[in-house]
């Protein structure tokens, strides 16, 4: 068969075992990981826990991992060019997980009060959310690893700390050993069994390049594919990691060296980088400036975009844009989003990614080296240590919090409440920058980071934990959720009341208190919700938006932090703004009880009638927080408004409009608004639908349907 018939029929498994997830699941309104199911039949057993199915600390976590893998079910598809498939989060098999029961081992209620009254998702306990230098794991293979963490057992013999951390490690790559072992002999078997001489081939190749790779380093590219995939089932199992790296310099070397010798063709090596991407869809950049500014783009570049879009299904790339980029690789990336529209590539602004990293102290080549790696985040691969995207502070919670406290005081006016936000809104970063403390002091007996540590700089060599003084930097994500129903609603009430007297205070109060019920409340929302909102273009909204922004830049700024320690502000929500949006009230902009809040950094869909996309992206650059993170734009753009050819060049120059004056991340959908509208109320027909949901791609019926109508409604309202 050609590589294009092998693809389509591992395209076809794909589609079978989404729609498996899906009903034995139910929605994941999360990342399309790249997990199949275990068999029914399958059982297996903690070996280590508190006798309650939760465990905690280094030895408990290795036993746990490692018997986990001894016991792993082996997956070959034997037209993939890779094999191996994960089934197992290690981190969600602990007892009760989805109901959030786990005890943290250490108690923090002294920050309870607080964490629930601003609705703050502290991060304490939460895992990864930073990259691996997969370079590391490339040049010394396991084998080599395990070498390393032997000598440093033996450096720190003594060091009851590093002893257990590092016996923990050696149990880690002992039970990634097995499953490739374990592999390699299934493939071998099936080769025996399999009458397709084709398929005979790829099946006795599979068991000679994991054979190899259970102790030797890759040599191949071929090899350092299978390599990496198998690092990210592994990352995968132990705890959801979904980090990449720069994918086409980790690759370039191997595939020029097959090159000259004849090893591999271009066609073939695209068809094994598809594999790769359907093994999991990590996240991984393209291009952009080496340390010292030189353009890293390769055929290798190029060859991963190809092998995307001859893969078609749910992948995470995003091209660096800068001003020394091939403009090749930046078009080639906006022909191929246009044409399958699955929500791929995606863009990152390198000016303001470096200039705003730089302020925290770094110089320009580390500035460089930090990529995009995640949903909304950057990453130096190896080297830092964060909670990108796992904390964040509700800020429609904390004006929720600020307008009923002056809700109950005689003096109302849109001053005294900007006083109150901003007191909340220091006690919200206060309490958030203590969680992180007690997080970075705790962390490493709850769940040590035993899959990252191997592939970071520090970690081993110090014997302690990537979140216990193994990496190098400690760069602390805060994000802000909710900008855009705050900046809205400040804006209602300057507007309404304080300028046009069309409301008193009286009246606005009463009808957010009684969540606009009854035919006059009505009539006031109604009123709030047509005032100036941000995102149309020098509008009330939009200053509001950009003083918020200033403000919780410089609240997050001004906090005092631990020596070493680094606390980095940006606007994001991820998939919390229906969870969010439950927890607050009615809001002055129109917002009903519980709804959801805002997505992002985005002004709320609807912002202006003629959805000019020039006004959306000038307004989320101008409120950048500024330090080297995102505020990503969600790009949503109608395929019936716009022709494919037409649609690059427009993109195109949006794109690097947004970046010169600020933006730093760009998600895009090409979405046809009357198919996404059918496949929302039977997603069942359009199976094979994906969607940019947030930083991540997701089938669209593998969502929930409270999360399926906010994409619907955001999708719609800007398109």
């Amino acid at each position: 068969m050609s590589y294009q018939e092998r693809i389509a029929r591992l395209r076809k498994s794909k589609a079978t075992q989404t729609k498996e997830k899906i009903a034995r699941l139910g929605p994941q309104d999360e990342d399309d990981y790249g997990y199949v199911l275990p068999p029914d039949d399958f059982k297996w057993e903690l070996p280590c826990s508190d006798g309650q199915g939760w465990f905690y600390g280094a030895k408990a976590w290795g036993t746990n991992f490692k018997s986990l893998l001894e016991y792993h079910p082996v997956y070959i598809d034997s037209d993939d060019a890779l094999a191996g498939r994960w089934m197992f989060m290690l981190s969600r098999m602990r007892r009760n997980y989805k109901l959030s029961l786990a005890p943290f081992p250490f108690d923090y209620s002294h920050l309870h009060q607080e964490q629930k009254l601003y609705d703050i998702t502290c991060g304490i306990g939460k895992d990864a959310h930073f990259a691996p230098d997969y370079g590391i794991g490339l040049e010394l293979g396991w084998e080599g690893l395990k070498g390393k963490v032997k000598r440093s057992l033996k450096k720190h013999s003594g060091d009851t700390e590093a002893e257990e951390l590092l016996n923990a490690e050696l149990d880690a790559i002992s039970g990634v050993q097995n499953w490739i072992k374990r592999t390699a002999s299934s493939s071998a078997s099936m080769a025996r069994q399999e009458p397709d001489a084709e398929r005979y081939d790829n099946l006795l190749r599979l068991a000679d390049i994991n054979r190899k790779l259970s102790v030797e380093p890759p040599a191949t590219f071929h090899e350092a594919c299978q390599w990496i995939a198998w690092f990210n089932m592994a990352s995968r199992t132990y705890n959801r990691d979904g980090a990449g790296g720069q994918l086409d310099e980790l690759l370039r070397p191997y595939y020029e060296k097959d090159l000259a010798t004849g090893r591999i063709d271009r066609e073939q090596a695209i068809f094994i980088i598809a594999c790769l991407l359907l093994n999991d869809p990590h996240y991984y950049q393209l291009g952009g400036p080496d340390a010292d500014g030189k353009d890293q783009t390769s055929e290798l570049s190029f060859m991963i975009l190809e092998a995307a879009h001859m893969l078609k299904s749910s992948c995470n790339l995003t091209i660096r844009v800068f001003e020394g980029m091939n403009e090749n690789l930046f078009r080639r990336g906006l022909e191929i989003l246009f044409a399958d529209r699955l929500g791929y590539p995606r863009f990152s602004g390198d000016r303001a990614l470096v200039a705003g990293f730089m302020k925290n102290g770094y110089d320009v080549a580390t500035a460089r080296r930090r990529i995009a790696l995640g949903c909304n985040w950057m990453s130096l691969p190896g080297l830092e240590y964060t909670l990108n995207d796992v904390v964040k502070i509700n800020i429609a919670k904390v004006f929720d919090v600020a307008m009923h406290e002056m809700f109950e005081h005689t003096e109302k006016s849109v001053t005294k409440l900007w006083k109150l936000f901003t007191k909340h809104l220091r006690r919200a970063v206060h309490c958030t920058a203590k969680g992180l403390d007690f997080h970075l002091k705790h962390q490493y007996l709850n769940e040590p980071e035993l899959m990252l540590n191997l592939l970071s700089h520090g970690p081993i060599e110090k014997g302690r934990d990537v979140s216990h003084g193994g990496a190098e930097f400690y760069n602390m994500c805060i994000d802000g959720a909710g900008l855009a129903v705050v900046a809205d609603s400040f804006a209602a009430l300057e507007q309404c009341i304080e300028r046009e007297h069309r409301f008193t205070w009286n009246t606005v109060t009463d009808a957010i208190i009684h969540n606009y019920k009854g035919t006059k409340r009505e009539t006031v929302r109604l009123w709030l919700s047509r005032s100036e909102r941000f995102g149309q273009g020098a509008s009330l909204g939009d200053k509001w938006a950009q003083k918020l922004t200033a403000v919780f830049t410089k609240t997050i700024k001004s906090e005092e932090v631990p020596p070493g320690h680094v606390i980095i502000p940006g606007w994001f929500s991820w998939a919390d703004s229906v969870r969010f949006g439950k927890s607050v009230g009615a809001t002055p902009n129109g917002r009903y009880r519980g709804m959801p809040i805002s997505h992002g950094a985005n002004p709320l869909p609807g912002f202006r009638k003629d959805g000019a996309l020039t006004a959306i992206i000038k307004a989320v650059a101008v409120i950048q927080p500024g330090y080297g993170n995102t505020a990503p734009l969600q790009l949503e753009i109608d395929t019936g408004s716009i022709s494919n050819e037409h649609g690059v060049e427009v993109v195109g120059q949006l794109l690097k409009t947004h970046f010169e004056l600020g933006g730093t991340l760009v998600n895009i959908n090409i979405i046809d608004a009357d198919k996404l509208r059918a496949a929302h109320h039977k997603p069942e027909l359009y199976p094979d639908l994906i969607v940019r949901v947030t930083g991540f791609s997701a089938y669209f019926a593998s969502l929930s349907p409270d999360f399926r109508e906010l994409v619907v409604n955001r999708i719609i309202g800007a398109t």
